[in-house]
């Protein structure tokens, strides 16, 4: 029951006793009233019934006293006396306001009767004295008639008096036992009220209110520190302290609910910045195992409990082989074809396991019956297949305790997969940039960036490095014989003739118009064999255009080496010299520089 009900009832019933008490304490204050009435009308009609019958002996007494002394004073009292008993209602009066009954009054007029007949043998007995038969007169008033008469009104005056004093007594009985009942009643009911206090007092105020707000109290107070550790009391009572209670288990649950949400809001924060300088770290690598090691430091931080391997295409060979691996997974072989993965088949995330059933991966280690908890992100790009991020739960861990967050791992897999796709792009970019599109061969730009960083390794290691400088012979001839297009035929032709010659050792480029350029980090010697095999291979080839031979084509090859013949910052230029002179001395030859010490270039 709630307090306010409660409340409510314990102040109707103390009201309603507090009027029983009061109409108790009024009645029982009648009570003693009606009996101090009761004790007032018996003395009222005890004076006046005295007075009755001292006037009725005194009328009788100064009768006789006046027959036997003749004193007129007597007389003159009799007559006074007589007087106030001549009238019946007049002595009736009295003892009518005094209270008494009619049939006590009817006793009353009895006994003035008799006085009145005892006053008309006086009046008789005075007026025979008076005629001077005094005898006549005592005789009256001595005799036994008169006596008896007197005797008579004594006895029913008596009788009056018992009726009076039998009345008045029960009247005061009544009137005690009615005060002493509801004194005894005010009594009980002023008890229960108090108790009814006391019992608010203890079972609402102190068992229902006090008690349950001092445990709640502290609650509030370390809730209201946010120490949402602290567990409100369970109290099932349904008032307003179990609504309080309530709702601070309410509150408690909106707060530890609010923590929630605010730790999965700071993770997902973390997360993202985490996501954030992998994405800023994978755009700054230049290559594809700078962007491997980005993955593989980055990875574990962003799903920690997951173990995974990172899987890229390799073209060549058709299949998807694993770049590198964390946390030990086991259930993904190393290498296999695109076709063995539902989610490269797909083109979106595929985990057999979980919320719906799906059929495992080929690739699955032991295929798997039933399929473990696994995740296969595809990386592509522009329908292209770029690789495949696997994730399986980390070994030890059940995989039932562990909630796999999609969305991260969507967008890892995403973030890699478009920074593979940057790579590949800035590597065509740049591979468009270096490329000579006619030859295939590596252009003057990407000649000064090898050549750089061959000097970065081959100086301060004393390391030989030899450079040749190739010009076709007569190729203006070509074109303005064959066409432009004859000309671009030769070149190529040429171009692959270098990129042959010098797979595996060094490196061919075009160095402008019919010029090409070789970089090969060998001594002199092994570059001049190198330079002759070239040049007998190119005298040996047979262009056509349009279906005719476009004639002989030969080279004319200088060489310089360093530190050989000069210095390495000056190679170009002393190949080129040399590649001069191989002209001036009849073409189809190879020139070797001079030594520095000995000649000049």
């Amino acid at each position: 029951m709630r307090l306010a009900t409660i409340t409510n009832w314990a102040y109707g019933a103390t009201l309603v006793l507090t009027l029983t008490s009061g109409v108790t304490m009024l009645l029982a204050s009648d009570a003693h009233e009606r009996e101090r009435a009761a004790v007032a009308d018996r003395h009222a009609l005890q004076r006046a019934t005295t007075e009755l019958g001292k006037n009725m002996f005194l009328s009788a007494d100064h009768a006789r006293q006046f027959v036997v002394t003749g004193d007129p004073v007597y007389r003159i009292l009799h007559y006074r006396t007589g007087r106030a008993l001549s009238d019946v209602e007049a002595g009736i009066a009295p003892l009518a306001k005094a209270g008494a009954l009619p049939n006590e009054l009817r006793t009353l007029r009895e006994a003035i009767r008799w006085s009145q007949t005892m006053g008309d043998q006086q009046r008789a007995a005075i007026l025979a004295y008076r005629r001077g038969d005094r005898e006549a007169a005592q005789r009256i008033l001595f005799g036994e008639a008169h006596q008896r008469e007197l005797d008579r009104a004594k006895t029913v005056l008596e009788r009056f008096e018992m009726q009076i004093e039998t009345r008045t007594a029960s009247q005061i009985e009544t009137a005690t036992r009615f005060a002493r009942l509801w004194r005894t009643v005010s009594e009980i009911v002023l008890a229960t009220t108090a108790l009814l206090f006391l019992a608010v007092l203890y079972f609402i105020f102190k068992r229902r209110v006090l008690r349950p707000v001092v445990r709640l109290s502290d609650v509030v107070t370390r809730l209201a520190a946010q120490d949402f550790s602290a567990i409100p009391p369970q109290i099932d009572q349904i008032d307003e302290i179990g609504d309080m209670a309530q709702a601070i288990h309410i509150f408690r649950a909106n707060g530890l609910e609010r923590l929630r949400l605010e730790a999965e809001r700071d993770r997902d924060l973390a997360v993202r910045d985490t996501l954030a300088r992998m994405t800023q770290r994978m755009q700054g690598c230049d290559d594809l195992d700078g962007l491997i090691g980005v993955a593989l430091r980055f990875a574990p931080e962003i799903a920690p409990d997951f173990a995974g391997r990172l899987y890229l295409m390799d073209t060549a060979a058709g299949e998807l082989r694993a770049a590198c691996e964390w946390l030990a997974p086991l259930g993904s072989h190393d290498g296999f074809p695109a076709s063995a993965c539902w989610a490269l088949r797909r083109g979106q995330p595929h985990r057999p396991a979980g919320d719906a059933i799906d059929v495992p991966c080929l690739h699955l280690a032991g295929n798997q019956d039933p399929p473990g908890d696994t995740l296969c992100l595809p990386l592509t790009a522009h329908g292209e297949i770029l690789g495949l991020l696997y994730l399986e739960p980390r070994q030890g861990e059940p995989a039932s305790d562990v909630a796999m967050p999609a969305p991260y791992l969507y967008m890892l897999a995403e973030n890699i997969g478009l920074a593979l796709a940057n790579l590949r792009l800035r590597e065509a970019l740049r591979a468009m940039a270096m490329v000579d599109a006619l030859t295939g061969l590596s252009n003057r730009r990407q000649l000064e960036e090898r050549l750089a960083a061959l000097l970065a390794t081959s100086v301060p290691n004393n390391a030989p490095l030899s450079c040749l400088m190739i010009d076709v012979d007569h190729f203006k001839r070509f074109n303005d014989t064959h066409g432009h297009d004859a000309g671009d035929a030769v070149l190529r032709a040429v171009g692959k003739v270098l990129a042959d010659g010098t797979r595996g050792v060094g490196d061919a480029f075009r160095y402008g118009g019919e010029e090409f350029t070789i970089l090969l980090p060998i001594d002199a010697d092994h570059a001049a064999e190198r330079a002759e095999r070239i040049r007998a291979r190119v005298a040996e080839l047979e262009v056509r255009h349009d279906g005719k031979l476009v004639g002989p084509v030969t080279i004319s090859i200088g060489l310089a080496a360093a530190p050989d013949h000069v210095a390495a910052d000056q190679l170009i230029a002393t190949a080129d010299a040399a590649l001069l002179r191989a002209k001036q001395h009849g073409r189809n030859r190879v020139e070797i520089a001079k030594p520095r010490h000995r000649h000049a270039a």
